[in-house]
């Protein structure tokens, strides 16, 4: 039987306008379900079957930390619940039973087909699978749902300083190390602040207590010559992708009239248009 996987995703604030992008990329992954926890009044009416919204503040997450960590975080804002993303399968343990792969992600992607990439074979050898080569990435990480990694974060020595701090500390990655893991992932001489996520899976790594997965899946920058048809994400309609993360996009494309996302689109470097007929 196929492994069923849930993502989590949290969003405090006025959604912005890739917002539809990032809904149309989830619906067209419909054997994956989708968690989204939004402090706007919204609505899954219409929306795909995968697709549960729900309605929910920083009070409510306050309160859940509480409820499953029994600590007060001082969090104020969005940006924070960075850091709590390792948690989520902890937090938020009565969403992610039956499954046996829970997620984290953000809303600036644009999904390609995640199974296509995220195969059952992988699935049954990893623990932890991410989309980078070097280091966890922020914006797409699955942990099998087990004791083990669910409870992973307790792991870093730091957690509680992470925690009960309204700094951000990047925990999810590197606490900004980004450069040192591209270039080493000898995460013992990797000095920081406090011990990050990546740190803690390659200890345990190199321990042989953890089966993690590192691999190259996104595409980040302006590099456009992307196509997105029916949840088939390609680069120079050669390469098949598993998500675009729009985190230097974003600057330059600022909005998006249309009500709704076509079926089919373009991403060049800093606009997204859509296949009309006349471009077959």
């Amino acid at each position: 039987m196929r492994k069923q996987i849930l993502i989590i995703c949290i969003y405090i604030g006025e959604l912005p306008w890739y917002f539809k992008f990032f809904l149309k990329s989830c619906s067209f992954n419909k054997d994956i379900d989708f968690l989204i926890l939004c402090d706007q009044d919204m609505t899954s009416k219409g929306i795909s079957n995968n697709i549960k919204i729900k309605r929910y503040d920083l009070q409510d997450f306050k309160k859940d930390v509480h409820r499953s960590l029994n600590i007060n975080t001082p969090i104020q804002n969005g940006y924070k619940l960075c850091d709590f993303k390792p948690a989520y399968g902890y937090i938020f343990s009565r969403y992610i039973e039956g499954y046996d792969f829970w997620g984290y992600c953000d809303i600036d992607v644009i999904f390609g087909n995640i199974r296509a990439f995220i195969t059952e074979n992988i699935l049954s050898k990893y623990e932890i699978i991410t989309v980078r080569q070097d280091y966890l990435s922020g914006c797409f990480t699955l942990f099998k749902n087990e004791h083990k990694t669910n409870t992973l974060f307790m792991q870093s020595k730091n957690y509680l300083k992470v925690f009960l701090s309204e700094k951000n500390f990047c925990f999810d990655e590197t606490n900004f190390a980004f450069d040192e893991f591209a270039k080493s992932k000898d995460a013992y001489n990797i000095n920081t602040e406090i011990e990050s996520m990546t740190h803690v899976v390659l200890k345990m790594k190199d321990k042989g207590l953890l089966k993690p997965y590192f691999n190259l899946h996104i595409l980040e920058g302006l590099p456009g010559n992307m196509t997105w048809k029916k949840g088939t994400l390609l680069y120079k309609n050669k390469y098949e992708v598993l998500l675009y993360h729009l985190i230097f996009f974003k600057d330059f494309f600022k909005q998006y009239n249309k009500s709704t996302v076509p079926d089919e689109f373009i991403i060049e470097q800093t606009r997204i248009t859509e296949i009309s007929a006349f471009s077959y």
